[in-house]
């Protein structure tokens, strides 16, 4: 039995862990919603006929150790398989570079291969170099546009040639304003006197997060910059308008350059105080890569696996802290299912239907290899949570009660309306569907498609058949992607046979 907690904050009122603001952005602890709603894990997921499947999928927690400590948040059970986490992948993003005119098809695939793979990385060395975010990013995004019309042929180091038109087109722009002397001093790179940096882009996602810029433009501009996310897919993670977006981007990086924000890793206490910020960007880089917003691919292995590598070099920061490794042990469980979740035809499959010997039970161990006991932060309680579905043999085994009482300690900690979303889940799934959708009422997710698709699936096991075919009818209006649109219609389209006599 867990011991109860007194609740503490994340951060300050404005923490991403629990926007109460509807308008601001979309809970972090996202791929810890729904579970089954599409497989999850994550947040979808929503099983056979009659079964919720794991709506929330996230993980239990065992052990909150003693008061105020989470306790060793590894499962005692299936103490690891053998193996060594995979490598995340590089760099990744979703979204093509502006293009125009005939474009060779041969060409067009190297340049979106070359955006997946060497967005962040030549952003922030050129970013480096210039100390001007802005024009380091309009210089690269001129690059990628050019080389739309210059390749084929393919250039045999594509990141070399575009690094260098970038260089070129920023020096032709700084030639055109002649400004030169005046713009370079803008951002100030200091080079760290205590750890050695070993790569540019967490230099890069730091000053993204600097506490001068609102908690959402420091999400937003990461996302941007670090993790190469479309405009348009931010807005729809922040729920905004993308003009709205826009203009936050354009505002943010503005504010770098005025406010003289240091290009560089922050020391010592203004490290720590600085984490929970980078914490909240890296997973909802991994929110993005894990659970699309849009776009006919529900899963993007590349910048879920950017975000991992992010996480690990935060890690390497900071060995002892637990929410930073809890983190990063998290989004290596729900990673370690992706090759489970969708079938080859694109359909999703429920947790509770995955076929578990196609997940990488390595990076499972690893990742319980990551994890150490500390105070119940946000991230260590959803780790513990996921410890729980990774590393249950089967569904069956999965101990909801445990659920039910870490999400209660999670929404107690955060006040967040997606954690109620997955409590309710976890309640359904122990104690009954009624109970659940109890606990669905007066909560308001503007724009969040998962909310009808949950009380659509527990009316559904309740009989209430209109009401659950309604709910279906809301949560299709408001859909992402593809994958998940076709999931919603099949369940709807199942339920309305089944009730036609």
């Amino acid at each position: 039995m867990h011991r109860p907690v007194e609740a503490r904050r994340a951060g300050d009122p404005r923490d991403p862990v629990a926007p109460r603001d509807p308008g601001s952005l979309r809970d972090p602890a996202e791929p810890v919603v729904l579970g089954d709603l599409d497989d999850s894990g994550d947040p979808r997921g929503l099983g056979e006929p009659g079964d919720l499947g794991d709506l929330d999928d996230s993980g239990d927690p065992r052990d909150l150790g003693e008061p105020g400590d989470l306790g060793d948040p590894r499962h005692p059970r299936d103490p690891a398989v053998p193996g060594n986490a995979a490598t995340p992948a590089t760099p990744a993003t979703s979204g093509d570079p502006a293009t125009s005119g005939e474009v060779d098809a041969g060409a067009g695939a190297a340049v979106e291969r070359a955006y997946r793979e060497h967005w962040a990385r030549l952003l922030a060395m050129l970013t480096s170099e210039l100390r001007d975010l802005d024009l380091a990013e309009e210089a690269l995004q001129e690059a990628y546009t050019a080389a739309v019309t210059a390749w084929p042929p393919v250039p045999a180091n594509p990141p070399a040639w575009l690094l260098t038109t970038a260089r070129r087109r920023a020096v032709d722009r700084l030639r055109r304003t002649a400004v030169a002397a005046r713009k370079l001093p803008l951002l100030i790179v200091d080079e760290p006197d205590h750890h050695e940096v070993p790569d540019d882009r967490l230099r890069l996602i730091f000053t993204c997060c600097h506490p001068a810029l609102s908690m959402e433009a420091r999400v937003a501009l990461t996302l941007r910059c670090v993790g190469g996310l479309t405009t348009r897919q931010i807005a729809r993670l922040f729920l905004v308008s993308e003009a709205t977006m826009a203009a936050r981007l354009t505002r943010a990086k503005k504010k770098i350059s005025q406010a003289g924000i240091p290009y560089r890793v922050p020391d010592g206490e203004e490290l720590t105080r600085r984490r929970d910020g980078v914490l909240a960007v890296i997973y909802l880089i991994f929110t993005e890569g894990y659970a699309a917003t849009e776009g006919e691919r529900v899963i993007s292995h590349e910048l879920a696996g950017e975000a991992i590598a992010l996480a690990s070099l935060l890690v390497g920061l900071l060995p002892g802290d637990s929410e930073a490794r809890a983190l990063q042990a998290l989004m290596m469980l729900h990673h370690a299912r992706r090759d489970a979740r969708v079938q080859p035809d694109g359909t999703l499959v429920t947790l509770a239907d995955q076929d578990r010997s196609r997940w990488h039970h390595h990076e499972i161990a690893a990742a319980l290899e990551v994890l150490r006991p500390g105070p119940p932060g946000p991230y260590l309680i959803q780790a513990a949570i996921a410890v729980q579905h990774a590393t249950a043999a089967t569904a069956e085994e999965t101990d909801w009660r445990e659920i039910c009482e870490l999400y209660g300690l999670l929404e107690t900690l955060t006040g967040s309306a997606v954690v109620r979303l997955n409590r309710a889940v976890a309640v359904a799934e122990a104690h009954g569907a009624a109970r659940g959708l109890d606990l669905l009422d007066g909560l308001d997710l503007p724009g969040y498609h998962l909310l009808p698709a949950t009380r659509a699936e527990l009316l559904r096991r309740l009989g209430r058949t209109e009401e659950a075919l309604a709910e279906y009818g809301r949560a299709i209006a408001l859909v992402g992607t593809a994958q998940e649109r076709e999931f919603l219609i099949t369940r709807r389209r199942s339920l309305d046979e089944e009730s036609t006599p």
